[in-house]
């Protein structure tokens, strides 16, 4: 069984940082894909940046130059740098990995984290 754990979300004023972490723990042998997702309240639940396992990204457009997408290998761990935050980016935040185990491809969600950008 695998889970995915997300960590670093809070309150931050308009045009602070926060940095996202996620992480996979269970019986897992690769990550092969990464993503951050978001929702805000009344929103569908949109795409804010992916990383491929060869370190490719892509970004929507509306966090591009502000928020980075990276991942370290060694300790499993996807990160989201998130600068220059508006109040418009507070949403709950999720992690998506797509998992190799020994059962097979397994796409896991995190719970969320809730980012709150708000003087």
């Amino acid at each position: 069984q695998v889970a995915v754990v997300e960590s670093g979300g809070g309150l931050v004023q308009p045009g602070g940082s926060l940095r996202l972490s996620c992480v996979p723990e269970g019986s897992f042998f690769s990550i092969y894909a990464m993503g951050w997702y978001r929702q805000a309240p009344g929103k569908q639940r949109e795409l804010v940046a992916k990383i491929t396992s060869g370190g490719s990204t892509n970004y929507a457009d509306g966090v591009k130059g502000r928020f980075t997408v990276s991942r370290d290998n060694a300790k499993n761990t996807v990160y989201l740098q998130m600068n220059s935050l508006k109040p418009e980016d507070t949403a709950v935040y999720y992690c998506n990995l797509g998992l190799g185990t020994p059962e097979g491809a397994f796409d896991a969600w995190g719970q969320g984290t809730l980012v709150t950008v708000s003087s």
